[in-house]
């Protein structure tokens, strides 16, 4: 007798214990423990997961915000792009939006609406972003033979951490038993992957690619040089000697000039042929320290 007085007050107050505590009967409603932003990576699938609870006969429905079409009802789709698809488990709570492969144009707002009158909605928010490699020492590295090939990759703005990332030397995977000396370190939390080469020879040249699982790849093309640096690493210390007499060359000028002037002279035609005269000094050195390098290679080189 008291438990059936007792079920008559929990239906007229309209409330039952369910396995999570007590929940509202008759209206559905949605679960706002799900996440309600979603970032995926372009030419991966991208998911939006609506929960409802107390569905009964109602029916869930996904709709593009920015234009309000109607992508799934149920588990059906009604959309040309069949990219889009509604995924639901029978006796589940959970309606699922898959996008796939997600493009940059995906991203948005879309919203997950109960068929109840008035319709209830909930909004979620997708972000599509183009996940890319980056080695961080640029496209291009010169290393002197016998000195370490230290390359690092990351791969940016992927949105969960790349479950491999390959190294290759032209069309072929690194291979450590072909050669010694090889280590690949890889940190999925900072997306971070580090190929070290000892001692690297000549014949290590070439272009190395990081390829992360779900990034876009990158290369960069390493020179292993021996003998006589490039022009291109030349040390500063040799440029800035090269400089000196430029510059020295500069500061006579403009002190000749100066005391060829007197007074009289208009100040603008004065600053303008100062200008003029220092422009052509500064030319000519220029060219001259180009050839002077350029040659030297050459000569160099012919020996």
């Amino acid at each position: 007798m008291w438990a059936a007085e007792f079920t008559c007050v929990f239906i007229l107050f309209g409330v039952t214990a369910g396995g999570g505590g007590w929940e509202p009967l008759g209206q559905p409603y949605f679960d706002n423990s799900t996440k309600r932003e979603a970032t995926a990576a372009v030419g991966q699938p991208a998911y939006l997961h609506c929960r409802v609870r107390n569905l009964a006969d109602r029916a869930v429905s996904w709709i593009r915000k920015r234009d309000l079409h109607i992508l799934t009802v149920g588990v059906h789709t009604y959309s040309s792009d069949a990219r889009f698809a509604a995924l639901h488990a029978d006796g589940s709570d959970e309606w699922t939006l898959r996008v796939s492969p997600a493009q940059p144009r995906d991203s948005g707002v879309y919203e997950c609406q109960v068929s109840t009158e008035p319709k209830i909605s909930l909004s979620f928010r997708l972000t599509v972003v183009v996940s890319k490699a980056e080695i961080l020492s640029g496209p291009e590295l010169f290393v002197r033979a016998g000195s370490d090939i230290n390359l690092t990759c990351v791969a940016k703005h992927a949105p969960d951490p790349p479950s491999f990332i390959y190294w290759y030397r032209g069309e072929q995977v690194v291979n450590y038993a072909q050669r010694g000396g090889i280590s690949v370190e890889t940190e999925q939390r900072t997306r971070t992957s580090r190929l070290l080469i000892a001692r690297a020879a000549p014949h290590d040249s070439g272009n190395y690619t990081c390829a992360p699982s779900s990034s876009e790849s990158a290369s960069v093309i390493v020179h292993v040089l021996s003998g006589e640096r490039p022009a291109a690493m030349q040390s500063s210390s040799t440029l800035s000697s090269n400089l000196n007499p430029l510059l020295l060359s500069i500061i006579s000028s403009f002190t000749l000039h100066q005391n060829m002037y007197t007074s009289n002279t208009p100040e603008i035609f004065y600053y303008l042929t100062n200008f003029a005269t220092l422009s052509y000094i500064f030319l000519s050195q220029t060219i001259s320290i180009f050839l002077r390098n350029t040659c030297g290679c050459i000569l160099k080189n012919s020996r």
